[in-house]
C-alpha cells in the first residue's frame, strides 16, 4: 500500500489499534527480526502489554508505527544488564521506549519522527526527564541523532542485537529544538519570583471548601505551618498574616520603631531599596549604606563601618537580592550583630524556601507564601525571636505583632484556602530535598543560558540558585524578548520598572519548577534569540562594585 500524505500519531485506546499492535508486533519482532517464535494467528501480544503506553502512527484506519512507554520497574533492560540506574545520571525520572516498529514502506524517517515528537510531549507531561531503550544496531546512527548515548553491553542474540541507550532531557534539548518549539501547551510555565509553579497538590489543598479561621481545625493547621516554618528557617517563632511579604516588611518596620533607637539599612539592589523606603515611611533613625547593585556585603567593611556607629542597635538587609539574584551571607552579617548586640532584621522573602537559611539568631525576618515555598501569594510571614509585645499607643492594630501574639496568631480574619495550600506546599520539603534540586536546575541551565546569548549579572559564587537575573545580547530588548516567550508560554520577570531601565530579564526556579519545562524554555529561548529584534536597547549592567555615599535618616520622635 502506498503511503498516504496525511498521518495521525496518538495515544493507542481502541480495540481495533490494540489489535493491529498485535499484528505490526509479530511481522517486526517475528517474521523481519527474529527476536520471538512464530505465532500461527501472526500476533505477538508483549509481556508488558498490560503497563504499555502505545504511541502510533495511523494512516487512516491503518496503524503503520508504534513505540511503546513503560515506567514499572524492573524495566526490560534491568533484567539484561542490571540496574540500569548504575549506568544513568542520578536522581532521575525514568521510563523505557520499546517496540519501534514501522511498516517498510513508512520508513522515510517521517513516522519515526511524528512518533518521538508524541512520545516526547507525553513524556513531559509525565515529568519523565530520562528514558532508556535497546535500539536495534541497524539504527544506531538514527538513535545518535536524537541525543541517546550507548552504555552497556549489547544485548539480544547474535540473529537480533540491541545497544542499551539512555537519552536525558538536555542531551534532546539541542537535538530536538523543533519538537520542543511546537508544543502546545494548557496553560503558561511560570518561571517568575511570583506568582510561582503551583504542584497539583497545592492546587487541591487551595480549592477545598473554605472553613472559619476560628474552627480547631484550623488552629492545628496554622500551627502545624508554623512549626514547620521554624525547624525550616530555625526561628523561634512564626506569625502568619493575611497580606503579602510587603506587609510582613511593615509589621518588621513597626516593630524596629519601637526600639528607639538608631539602626542601619544595607542597600545593594532594588528590595534593599524598599526596605530603606519602609524605614522612611516609618520615620525610623537610620544611616543608609548603599552598595552599587549586584555588589556583595563585605564582612569586613560592614564591622568598620558599624564600628565607625556605636550607638547602632539594630540592622535590616535582604537575605536574597531579587533584583540581581545576590545572595548576602546571613551567617557572617549575623555573627557581626551577634559581637555587637545589634538586633538582626532580614528581609528573607526570596530566600526562604529556596536556599537553606539560618535565622535563630535574627531578631525579626519575614518570608512571604508565593515565592520559594510554592504557594499562593496572599500570606505574610513574619519570623520572630518572641519578644514582641504589644502596644496600642504606638502601633496600627494588622501591623502590631505583639496584638498579634496575644489573639493566639488569629486575631483577624484569615484564609483557611490560602493555608492549607501553603501546607500542602511545605509537604514537598518533607518528600525531597527541594533545595539540593534548585540547586541541581540553576547549575545545570546557567552555562547553556550563558551559550545560548545572555549574559549572567553575577556569578554563581554570588548569585541564589533560584534567581537568574540576566541581560540579552547587544540590540535585544528585554521586553520584546520578554513578550516573545509570553507569547510561547513561558513568564519571565521584565515588565518591572527597574528591569526595563537597566534591560534586564529574570528567570527564577521556585515552586514546582521541572526540569523539563526548563528544557523546552531554552530551545524557545534559542529560536526567539535568532529572530530579528523589533526593537533594541543596549544593556547598561552594573560595572563597578563600589559603596555609595551613606546617607542618615534621624527620627523626629
Amino acid at each position: 500500500m502506498r503511503p498516504r500524505t496525511q498521518l495521525t500519531f496518538k495515544i493507542a485506546t481502541e480495540p481495533e489499534e490494540f489489535e493491529q499492535i498485535f499484528r505490526l508486533n509479530h511481522r517486526t519482532f517475528v517474521e523481519e527480526i527474529p527476536q520471538h517464535d512464530h505465532d500461527p494467528e501472526g500476533r505477538l501480544v508483549d509481556r508488558f502489554h498490560d503497563q504499555n503506553t502505545y504511541v502510533i502512527a495511523v494512516d487512516e484506519s491503518r496503524v503503520v508505527g508504534m513505540i511503546a512507554m513503560r515506567d514499572q520497574r524492573p524495566f526490560s533492560l534491568d533484567e539484561k544488564l542490571g540496574s540500569v540506574d548504575d549506568y544513568i545520571p542520578n536522581g532521575r525520572s525514568l521510563c523505557e521506549l520499546r517496540l519501534l516498529a514501522i511498516e517498510p514502506e513508512y520508513r522515510t524517517g517521517r513516522v519515526f519522527a511524528g512518533l518521538i515528537e508524541l512520545v516526547v510531549s507525553l513524556g513531559l507531561e509525565r515529568g519523565y526527564d530520562a528514558t532508556v531503550a535497546s535500539g536495534t544496531v541497524r539504527q544506531t546512527r538514527l538513535y545518535a541523532h536524537l541525543g541517546f548515548k550507548p552504555f552497556g553491553s549489547l544485548v539480544g542474540s547474535a540473529d537480533a542485537q540491541y545497544q542499551p541507550m539512555c537519552l536525558t532531557l538536555e542531551d534532546f534539548v539541542d537535538r530536538g529544538e523543533a519538537i520542543l518549539t511546537r508544543r502546545k501547551r494548557d496553560e503558561p510555565v511560570s518561571l517568575l519570583p511570583g506568582p510561582v509553579a503551583i504542584a497539583e497538590t497545592v492546587r487541591a489543598a487551595f480549592a477545598a471548601a473554605p472553613i472559619s479561621h476560628r474552627a480547631e481545625v484550623y488552629h492545628e493547621r496554622r500551627q502545624r505551618v508554623e512549626a514547620a516554618l521554624c525547624r525550616m528557617t530555625g526561628a523561634r517563632t512564626a506569625s502568619l498574616f493575611l497580606g503579602s511579604g510587603t506587609l510582613a516588611n511593615d509589621v518588621v518596620a513597626a516593630q524596629i520603631s519601637l526600639l528607639d533607637a538608631p539602626g542601619v539599612v544595607i542597600s545593594n539592589g532594588e528590595f534593599g531599596e524598599r526596605l530603606l523606603d519602609h524605614a522612611q515611611r516609618f520615620d525610623l533613625d537610620h544611616a543608609a549604606w548603599r552598595l552599587t547593585w549586584g555588589a556583595p556585603i563585605d564582612p569586613r567593611v560592614l564591622g568598620q563601618f558599624l564600628d565607625s556607629r556605636p550607638n547602632t542597635r539594630w540592622l535590616w538587609f535582604t537575605a536574597c537580592e531579587t533584583s540581581t539574584g545576590m545572595a548576602n551571607d546571613i551567617d557572617a552579617i549575623a555573627r557581626i550583630c551577634a559581637e555587637r548586640g545589634i538586633a538582626m532584621c532580614v528581609d528573607a522573602v526570596s530566600a526562604v524556601g529556596c536556599v537553606p537559611v539560618d535565622l535563630s539568631l535574627a531578631h525579626l525576618a519575614t518570608a512571604a507564601s508565593g515565592k520559594g515555598l510554592g504557594s499562593y501569594p496572599g500570606i505574610g510571614i513574619v519570623l520572630h525571636d518572641g519578644t514582641a509585645r504589644s502596644r496600642p499607643d504606638r502601633l496600627p492594630r494588622y501591623l502590631d505583632l505583639g496584638y498579634h501574639i496575644e489573639c493566639g496568631g488569629v486575631p483577624f480574619t484569615q484564609s483557611s484556602n490560602l493555608l492549607f495550600a501553603l501546607d500542602a506546599a511545605i509537604e514537598r520539603f518533607h518528600a525531597r530535598d527541594v533545595f539540593a534540586d534548585t540547586r541541581n536546575l540553576a547549575e545545570w541551565i546557567r552555562p547553556k543560558l550563558h551559550a545560548s546569548g545572555m549574559r549572567m549579572l553575577l556569578p554563581d559564587t554570588l548569585s541564589s540558585p533560584a534567581v537568574i537575573s540576566m541581560e540579552p545580547p547587544d540590540s535585544v530588548s528585554s521586553r520584546t524578548l520578554g513578550d516573545r516567550l509570553r507569547d510561547a508560554g513561558f513568564l519571565l520577570s521584565f515588565e518591572s520598572g527597574y528591569l526595563l531601565e537597566r534591560n534586564w530579564i529574570q528567570l527564577c526556579i521556585m515552586g514546582d519548577t521541572r526540569r523539563g519545562d526548563l528544557v523546552e524554555f531554552l530551545a524557545v529561548l534559542r529560536r526567539e534569540l535568532r529572530r530579528p529584534a523589533s526593537s533594541s536597547m543596549r544593556s547598561t549592567r552594573p560595572t563597578a562594585i563600589l559603596p555609595r555615599p551613606t546617607q542618615t535618616h534621624r527620627a523626629t520622635r
